[in-house]
């Protein structure tokens, strides 16, 4: 035994005891591993981030197409009718990549159209309804598809679309690998979303609303306030470790002079916080 080694911390031992007891035993369920996890994460043996990702990875077996596709309504799609100038123009209005295709109606997609396809007939000059010639197939699925087998299918076909049908053969919506991963891992922003607002919206009330990925830093420059910046990165950060427990909606705690209220969250990260900077310790 190596003398130097550095001890492993009781509480670390205890909960990683715990954790070996619990998987060297039958039955196990997801509810007991969980537990674990969160006891985990209380410990300071996992982060906020990692914990979510993990139970956003259990979680994604659970659900189905039909809990998380962009419902027909809310589809951009393009007609097969349009010419080149139409068909561009929304491209560059939605800032998507990929879109489907339609025919005399929603319920008749025909392909899928990659905006990366699009700029290659830009490139040689094509005639106006060339673009119909660069079509990909479409993959129609059904709504109750687990998220789990979708995204192997996803992985093993790459394609990063699908088409959702309901039990009637109309379409409901569509759904793409960046949906699914985002059940994972949180929200994916890339450069056309629409982030353009302030981390810190100030109201006329002196309250302000803060997104939970506001740095640490950041905060206190603007609230004048000196929260720890070395125990976590982020507000939201600093509110979990504050709370010991996952944040929901309603939680509120006192620290520096300003009461921090979570305003949104979801089952793997608190979102946004209402604040409030004249509260007392």
């Amino acid at each position: 035994m190596n003398e130097d080694a550095p001890a492993t911390p009781p509480a670390s031992r205890s909960w990683l005891d715990r954790l070996g007891q619990m998987l060297a035993g039958e039955p196990r369920n997801r509810e007991e591993l969980i537990a674990e996890l969160r006891s985990a994460q209380t410990n300071g043996l996992l982060s906020v981030d990692t914990l979510a990702m993990i139970e956003g990875a259990m979680a994604v077996s659970d659900k189905q197409v039909g809990d998380v596709m962009v419902p027909r309504a809310q589809m951009v799609a393009v007609d097969t009718e349009w010419d080149f100038a139409q068909v561009l123009r929304v491209v560059v209005e939605s800032g998507h990549s990929r879109f489907p295709v339609t025919g005399e109606d929603r319920d008749e997609v025909v392909g899928i159209l990659l905006a990366k396809d699009l700029l290659r007939c830009c490139a040689e000059g094509a005639s106006a309804h060339a673009w119909q010639q660069q079509l990909r197939s479409v993959v129609m699925i059904p709504e109750s598809k687990r998220l789990n087998v979708l995204l192997k299918e996803f992985r093993a076909s790459r394609n990063h679309m699908a088409v959702v049908v309901n039990e009637y053969g109309g379409v409901a919506g569509l759904i793409t690998i960046e949906d699914v991963l985002e059940e994972i891992v949180g929200e994916i922003d890339d450069e056309h979303d629409d982030d353009e607002v302030s981390f810190i919206r100030k109201h006329p009330s002196g309250r302000a609303t803060v997104n939970a990925l506001t740095p640490i830093e950041e905060f206190n420059r603007h609230f004048g306030t000196r929260l720890d910046e070395d125990e976590t990165d982020t507000i939201g950060g600093f509110v979990t470790a504050r709370l010991g427990r996952l944040p929901i909606v309603g939680d509120s705690l006192v620290s520096g002079g300003i009461r921090l209220t979570v305003t949104r969250a979801d089952r793997r990260r608190v979102q946004q916080l209402k604040i409030d900077p004249n509260a007392g310790e």
